[in-house]
Formats: C-alpha cells, sequence, structure tokens
C-alpha cells in the first residue's frame, strides 16, 4: 500500500503565500494576518486561523477570485518581499568573542530546550505560561539575529482542550496535531528520506522523527516518537503534553534531553552555550557529560566544569508543586 497527500495548487499570483503560511514569522506581522483572513474568513475562523490548514481548504472558486484581484495580489507580493528582506536582512545584535570556548555563531549557535512551545494557537504543543515564554524567546531571538536553535517534542494531541458544558461541567476534548496541515517539515536525510535518532531504553530501541518548525530566522526541531518504527506503546510517549503516568513524564524527558542532544550531533550542530527552560531537559546535561567522557577522552571532572560553564538554566514556577 502506497500512501500520499493530495494538495492544493495555488494559482500562480498567489504562490508566495505558501511560503509566507510555512513561516510563523508571518504571526506577528502586522499585517501578515491579514492576508489569510481576508482569503476567506469563514474558512480563516474553521480552520483555526491555521494558514497552511486555510490555503488546503479554500475552494478552487476563491483562490481563483483573489488571484484576479489586483489588489490583494500587490499586498501578496509586498508582504512576502517584507519576508524575504526580513530573512535575509542585516542581524542587528552584534556578537563579541569572551574569548571563553566556542565563539556564539550561526554555526555554533544557543540550543534552547523546552517541553513546550507557544509561538501560535495553531500549533497546540503548549499548555499555558511556560510555553507562551519560549515561544516568544524564539520569535526575540529571530527579531535580535541571536544565533538560536530550539529543542522540543511534537505532541499529537497537543495539550488537553477544555470546554464547559451547559451545566457548567469541564469536559476534555480530544485535539489532533496534523503534521500536514501545519507549518513544519519532515527533516530528511541526504538520500531523502526521513531522519531518525535511536534512543536506548533499558529493554528495547527507541526511534524518534525529527520535524522543523521555521520561526522567522530560527529553527525550531521537534522530536516525535509516533513512527512506524516503534512499538504501539512507546508511539503514545510524545502523544501529548504532560500527559500519561510517571513514567511516561520520565521518557518524555529522556526523550526531550539525551535525544535533544543526539539529534543536534546528528545534524550537525554545535552549540556553543545550551539553555534549558525549566528542568523537563535536565537529562541534556549527564548526556553531554557522557559524550565528552567517552568520546573527547575528557576526564569526569573535567567534562562536568565544561558543562556547568556552558549551561544556562531558567525556572518559570520557582514553587515545588510546579516541578516533578
Amino acid at each position: 500500500l502506497t500512501t500520499f497527500d493530495v494538495g492544493t495548487a495555488l494559482p500562480r499570483p498567489l504562490v508566495p503565500l505558501e511560503r509566507v503560511a510555512n513561516n510563523l514569522w508571518w504571526c506577528w506581522d502586522p499585517e501578515a494576518p491579514t492576508l489569510f483572513a481576508d482569503l476567506s474568513r469563514e474558512i480563516w475562523d474553521r480552520c483555526g486561523h491555521n494558514p497552511v490548514a486555510l490555503l488546503e481548504q479554500a475552494p478552487r472558486s476563491v483562490l481563483e477570485e483573489k488571484a484576479n484581484d489586483e489588489a490583494y495580489v500587490a499586498r501578496v507580493e509586498m508582504i512576502a518581499a517584507r519576508l524575504e528582506a526580513y530573512l535575509g536582512g542585516e542581524r542587528p545584535l552584534r556578537l563579541e568573542n569572551s574569548g571563553d570556548g566556542i565563539e556564539l555563531s550561526i554555526e555554533h549557535p544557543i540550543a534552547y530546550f523546552s517541553a513546550e512551545f507557544g509561538l501560535h494557537e495553531s500549533l497546540r504543543i503548549y499548555g499555558g505560561g511556560l510555553g507562551i515564554l519560549a515561544g516568544d524567546h524564539l520569535k526575540s531571538a529571530s527579531d535580535l539575529g541571536l544565533p538560536l536553535v530550539g529543542i522540543g517534542l511534537f505532541y499529537r494531541m497537543g495539550y488537553v482542550k477544555q470546554r464547559l458544558t451547559a451545566a457548567g461541567e469541564q469536559t476534555q476534548v480530544d485535539f489532533q496535531n496534523d503534521p500536514h496541515l501545519l507549518p513544519m517539515e519532515c527533516v530528511r536525510t541526504a538520500e531523502g528520506a526521513p531522519l531518525e535518532i535511536a534512543l536506548q531504553l533499558p529493554s528495547r530501541e527507541l526511534h524518534l522523527r525529527a520535524w522543523r518548525v521555521r520561526v522567522g530566522r530560527v529553527s525550531l526541531y521537534l522530536l516525535d516518537a509516533d513512527t512506524p518504527s516503534n512499538r504501539e506503546e512507546d508511539r503514545d510517549i510524545t502523544r501529548l503534553l504532560y500527559g500519561g503516568d510517571q513514567e511516561n513524564r520520565l521518557l518524555q524527558e529522556l526523550v526531550l534531553g539525551r535525544g535533544g542532544e543526539r539529534l543536534l550531533r546528528r545534524l550537525g550542530i554545535r552549540p556553543a552555550a545550551y539553555h534549558i527552560n525549566e528542568g523537563h531537559a535536565a537529562f541534556l546535561m549527564p548526556a553531554r557529560v557522557a559524550r565528552l567522557v567517552g568520546e573527547e577522552g575528557l576526564t569526569f571532572e573535567a567534562a562536568r566544569e565544561f558543562v556547568r560553564s556552558t549551561t544556562v538554566f531558567t525556572t518559570h514556577t520557582p514553587v515545588p508543586a510546579g516541578h516533578d
């Protein structure tokens, strides 16, 4: 059985919309959201303000009508040109090397680890303030030109979506994150196959697929356990943000910390510093120490000090109830 995706082919004048939709820069540009809302307000609201889904679901008649609207096409061209200028423009932040360790640069960025990223309502991989903080971190880094790469998890069901019944009872509604209808792309090997990394667990091997989300000039990589390479129960490890029992939470933290470190190596990214947002990525540090000892030949003490000097930790909720 062969599976394939069928997408809507945009009329030529509207083709730049696709590039804008697939970079979350649009969500903090003052005018870009109106491009999608004006294409079809009804579909825009129905798809949760998701431009990728909007372009897939818009009827051909609507697309053709807008393609023949000179004023609308001029707006598309203007905003697409602004995106290109933003991506290729001068970075306002000037970096100076302190002389210690690896110099911060495009080749050696900050690696920012977080269990959730709140970038836009259409990409439901966040639960609250911690995720919004992380999402704003990526947007600010992009605007500043700060070399940074984000590492997180792709949750197929996102976070719990709640509604109130007529009787005032709170209920939970399932929500499915479809990667083909989101501004993300599968990371692939040089041969074109989906890139996967493997983590050795006590009784089996866990395979993780990677997705890339473009956030202006910043890339966010999300690890996903829902791959055919895994056992059925292991495919649910990254199913739900903060979901499952304590064992599943521990597995998610192993995927984020150890898996994230392994993914960066696989991508050829050698960060100058590592920033963990809360303790969910705590396994990153022992993974780095183990690699420095096993592959670089450092003593444990030297590796520990190097990891300490190149790691930043921030806490969002400094109370016992906010931590595992």
